[in-house]
């Protein structure tokens, strides 16, 4: 049985969604489940919670959560290989398509990457575009900048615009 639990993050509140063994969602402020799932305070997700809360006070790098994504092979794929990404680094489209073995695929890397269920645990906001430009994000940009500041990711804006670029 699914169950869910709304937690009080920096970002505003996210719905955490599990199963009986893994955590299958993360839903950022504004996204709205599309099933009515249980509000629910079980072991799993209050762990869930507790990870949340200490990556927000900077005291947690990775998750130790067990994850599960529903998806395609290839965004499985695109999502492992997101969890290799360091806290405070980054890799372009081009690379996940380089390291899954597909270097053509950026396009589609980048749509497995809009697709992920489970931002923030599979991080999906440390993928920037070709030459440092940040990209997009299904939470939109502002909570990108956000989580890689967090992270100390060196960034800075581009004057004139509101494009930020990602400093190597």
């Amino acid at each position: 049985m699914r169950s869910r639990l709304t937690v009080e993050t920096p970002l505003g509140m996210v719905v955490l969604v599990a199963g009986e063994r893994a955590v299958e969602e993360l839903r950022l402020p504004g996204d709205t489940l599309e099933e009515a799932v249980p509000e629910r305070r079980t072991p799993l997700l209050c762990r869930a919670e507790k990870e949340l809360q200490e990556y927000f006070r900077g005291e947690r790098r990775d998750f130790d959560l067990p994850l599960a994504p529903a998806g395609t092979p290839f965004q499985q794929r695109v999502w492992q290989e997101l969890c290799r990404i360091p806290y405070g680094r980054t890799a372009s489209y081009g690379e996940i398509a380089r390291r899954i073995g597909l270097p053509e695929s950026s396009r589609a890397v980048g749509q497995a990457n809009h697709r992920n269920p489970i931002p923030i645990l599979i991080p999906c906001h440390r993928v920037i575009a070709a030459h440092g430009a940040l990209g997009g994000y299904g939470g939109g940009l502002d909570i990108k900048i956000r989580l890689l500041k967090l992270e100390g990711t060196p960034m800075e804006v581009l004057p004139g615009t509101q494009t930020v670029k990602i400093l190597s």
